[in-house]
């Protein structure tokens, strides 16, 4: 009978260790979940730890802290391998900037010089394709510099009413030739946002250039407060089997038609992006059967 009840007390003994040891278990497992949430959230500039008190969970700790280490080299590899990149497309553009310069005064000198009918037809094709590579070049370069400075903008209050306006006012000429009537709709009370202005006045350009680009006839510009935000629209109508995923369009390099925008490095619509994000604003698309909807949203203060 007293052996009974020594091997009852050892046996309860043993279950309570065992108990304790789980939950010990258990309690350093949450910790190390907790840890890698941390870990993760500071991009892998942390160890874990945890009490040492058993040798296979001392064992994978040490295992798991290898793997962030190997982690955060990658990381910084790729981010110096970013870097670098960046600083050669900013450098490599740069670099094509000034003779490109250099060709474009010459083509416009040799318009003075009385050529034929064919060779001004030649010099027309020489001077189209040397501005649209300035132009691509231009978009590179600006690539480079947003992508390599992760500082936000340093926005300011902003009539979006007045600016918007001003804008469209400047651009009446460029809107003309392209054959294009605008339809133009806003508030009758200033708006105020706080933006860059000169990074706002480089996304209304780039949205206007992608409605000169592919819209027909018409299309429809303007500004509306709605829900504390204001949003800043340009809608366009398309022809037919050539509507860009609204998903996408914003992506780098994006191309809904790739016959449609030969020659276009299909950057512009990214580097909105890019500037709407540097001021704390979100980019947007709609598609309504033929028709593309591009949109900024600045959230009111």
């Amino acid at each position: 009978m007293k052996f009974l009840i020594i091997l009852c007390v050892l046996l309860l003994i043993i279950i309570i260790c065992l108990a304790v040891h789980i939950a010990r278990l258990k309690s350093a497992m949450k910790d190390i979940g907790k840890e890698l949430i941390l870990t993760r959230d500071r991009s892998y500039d942390r160890q874990i730890t945890i009490p040492l008190f058993d040798k296979s969970l001392t064992d994978m700790t040490s295992e798991i802290n290898r793997s962030l280490y190997f982690q955060k080299k990658l990381k910084l590899e790729s981010e110096r391998s970013e870097e670098t990149m960046r600083r050669s497309v900013s450098d490599i553009a740069h670099d094509i900037r000034t003779p490109l310069t250099v060709i474009n005064g010459n083509l416009q000198l040799m318009e003075y010089e009385g050529l034929g009918e064919e060779g001004r037809e030649h010099l027309r094709i020489c001077r189209e394709k040397t501005a649209l590579l300035k132009t691509m070049t231009d978009e590179f370069f600006e690539l480079a510099v947003l992508e390599s400075n992760d500082a936000p903008a340093e926005t300011v209050p902003v009539d979006i009413t007045a600016v918007f306006l001003q804008f469209m006012a400047d651009n009446e000429a460029v809107i003309s030739r392209s054959g294009l009537v605008p339809e133009i709709t806003f508030p009758e009370k200033s708006i105020f946002i706080n933006a860059d202005e000169h990074m706002l006045m480089r996304m209304l350009g780039n949205l206007l250039n992608n409605v000169i680009k592919y819209a027909k006839g018409t299309f429809s510009a303007g500004l509306y407060e709605k829900n504390n935000k204001c949003t800043i629209f340009f809608s366009n109508e398309l022809r037919a089997g050539n509507i860009p995923d609204p998903e996408l369009i914003f992506e780098r390099s994006y191309r809904g038609d790739r016959a449609r925008n030969a020659g276009n490095a299909g950057l512009g619509l990214y580097i909105v992006k890019l500037l709407a994000g540097k001021q704390g604003a979100a980019v947007g698309a709609d598609t309504d059967e033929n028709r593309l909807t591009l949109k900024i949203e600045y959230t009111l203060k």
